[in-house]
Order: structure tokens, then sequence, then C-alpha cells
């Protein structure tokens, strides 16, 4: 079974530079408190580091 991250956005994509707002759509994220489930990979955690001060990573 793979690993799975749950990535949790706690502040707005309003006002950001275009690309994080990119990085925050393709993980799926459009609402605020809104929590995605994805793969825990080398892409996913880049993505994540990219958007690092808007969201928060849960742990189980």
């Amino acid at each position: 079974m793979e690993k799975v991250i749950r990535i949790k956005l706690v502040k707005s994509a309003y006002g950001r530079k275009p690309n994080q707002v990119k990085t925050l759509k393709a993980l799926g994220l459009t609402k605020i408190n809104q929590v995605v489930e994805k793969a825990d990979n080398e892409q996913v955690r880049g993505m994540v580091a990219t958007v690092a001060h808007l969201v928060e990573v849960l742990q189980d």
C-alpha cells in the first residue's frame, strides 16, 4: 500500500503569485479548510514546498 499524505489549505490563494495559485489547483485545493489526500512522493512533496506557507500537512 502506498503512503498517503493529507494536505489542508489554511490560507487563501487570493493575491498570490500565479504559480502558487496553479499549484494549489493542481493539488485539488480550492477552499480554505479543505483537505485532500495525495500520494506521498517527490512530486507532491515539491508542490507542498512551493505553497508551504498556505497549507498544513496533517498527521494521521
